[in-house]
């Protein structure tokens, strides 16, 4: 049977107990995706590559997010007794392949352009293993990389003499094999070490014993940057929040305090869109050309248009703002609202499942839930929605050019039919017919001298 080119084992079934968390590691977040997820995008751009992940502790909560990701085959490791185990225990699924590349799941910042660019070489030079590498100043406990003449090998640090320790060239833990070559040696890892378990290196050790052409290429150290601690989760998390705000300055979002501003990995950005200082974009989160986002905003999942103004301290999630639309300052806009163009939520206003037509304006002070508005509505300050009667939501609909006045408490369900009016302090529980004026409210009444008697009876008078 012909062979399938290249199958990807992701390692991710060890507990990460340096985390101190009940989450499996590769689960950990890192800006608003799993580190998995993170690598996981690198590899699946790889051409004609088919992916493993092997899962064992919290393996049920990996396989479940493995959901997202269809053609991505999970492999159960029920014992960790070793790296070189772990593939063995992936055996009958990456036979089928004639190269394998073995990749560590904490590696959220791996690129697919340096994981190409790894496979080209060791396709080009045939060697029966390959490994990633990189340049430290700090190279620690990790295995060091000595190249003599044409060949390659990794020391432990602990095996490693005064000089090989000085070698600042690390086994980075990645590697590419040739499958057919691999299945010759992986049953002859042995577990005679301190811990009794079976480790990778020692396939690489046993290849190139055996005169395979092992070859090690280098990789940005930025990239390989492992996860086994809360701090390097992280480290890793400003490293990559840096690259991707310097990749959208590149591509023309201006930014007054690059530093301050965080964006997720899914984030889609125009150009000339303005970020003020302490932004945050997360989720499917879209801005259109000319948009502008003021300090301290944070929008999750939203879709914003062209030319859209958000003031400071603006919270937009799971919703629309279309062209030319503005916000705040201190707006909350959530669950599945939609401004259309021109509209206006402003200070200190929620919107919860609200639609407002085009050029309707929310200016101040104003909870409107499960509402429609119509074209050229202006809600007066102070005014509600009272869409909860304790049991279920209910809808308000306001028509096309309303008036409601300030302090305005409408009672759902109800209608406010095109043109209409409300007066102000009124608690609307009726449709107000088109072009009608809604009163809701008791008749004032003036009690003369009230003050006075008050005071006089106070003072014993």
């Amino acid at each position: 049977m012909e062979k399938k080119p290249l199958g990807v084992l992701i390692m991710a079934a060890g507990k990460g107990t340096r985390m101190k968390s009940a989450l499996p590691k590769v689960l950990h977040p890192i800006l608003d995706r799993p580190m998995l997820g993170c690598l996981l995008q690198s590899v699946l751009s790889l051409e004609g590559a088919e992916v493993a992940v092997l899962v064992g502790s919290g393996g049920e909560e990996v396989c479940a997010y493995l959901e997202c990701f269809p053609t991505v085959h999970p492999i159960w490791q029920r014992e960790q007794l070793g790296t070189a185990h772990a593939v063995k225990s992936a055996q009958s699924w990456w036979e089928e392949f004639e190269n394998l590349l073995v990749l560590n799941g904490d590696l959220p910042l791996l690129q697919a352009s340096t994981l190409t660019h790894f496979l080209n070489e060791h396709l080009k030079s045939n060697s029966v293993c390959s490994l990633l590498s990189f340049q430290t100043e700090t190279p620690g406990s990790y295995g060091r990389v000595v190249r003599r003449q044409e060949s390659v090998s990794i020391v432990e640090y602990k095996d490693a003499t005064e000089e090989e320790r000085r070698i600042k060239e690390v086994n980075a833990g990645c590697y590419a094999f040739s499958v057919s070559s691999l299945t010759r040696v992986i049953d002859k890892v042995r577990n005679d070490n301190a811990q009794g378990e079976y480790y990778l290196p020692d396939v690489v050790a046993l290849l190139g014993g055996s005169g395979g052409c092992i070859q090690a290429t280098l990789a940005p150290e930025c990239e390989m940057l492992g996860i086994n601690t809360q701090a390097e989760l992280a480290e890793a998390a400003a490293r990559l929040r840096e690259r991707i705000v310097l990749g959208w300055m590149e591509r023309g979002v201006r930014m007054m305090d690059p530093a301050s501003v965080w964006i997720g990995l899914d984030v889609s950005l125009e150009q000339d869109v303005t970020l003020m200082p302490d932004v945050q974009l997360w989720g499917r989160t879209e801005v259109g050309v000319g948009s502008s986002i003021g300090s301290g905003c944070i929008l999750r999942n939203a879709v914003l248009g062209k030319n859209v103004r958000l003031s400071a301290y603006v919270v937009v999630e799971d919703s629309v703002l279309d062209d030319e639309a503005k916000a705040g300052p201190f707006a909350y806009i959530r669950e599945h609202s939609h401004l259309e163009r021109e509209a206006l939520a402003g200070k200190f206003v929620e919107l919860k499942k609200t639609h407002v037509g085009r050029s309707s304006k929310v200016p101040h002070l104003t909870y409107m839930g499960d509402a429609t508005l119509g074209e050229d509505v202006n809600i007066g300050a102070g005014s509600v929605t009272c869409n909860f009667d304790g049991r279920e939501k209910h809808a308000t609909k306001i028509g096309d050019r309303c008036f409601v006045g300030s302090d305005t408490m409408m009672v759902a369900p109800v209608v406010l039919g095109d043109d209409s009016v409300t007066a102000a302090g009124s608690v609307i529980t009726q449709d107000v017919p088109p072009g009608a004026l809604g009163v809701g409210r008791a008749r004032q009444r003036n009690i003369e001298g009230w003050s006075l008697r008050k005071n006089r009876k106070e003072q014993g008078g």
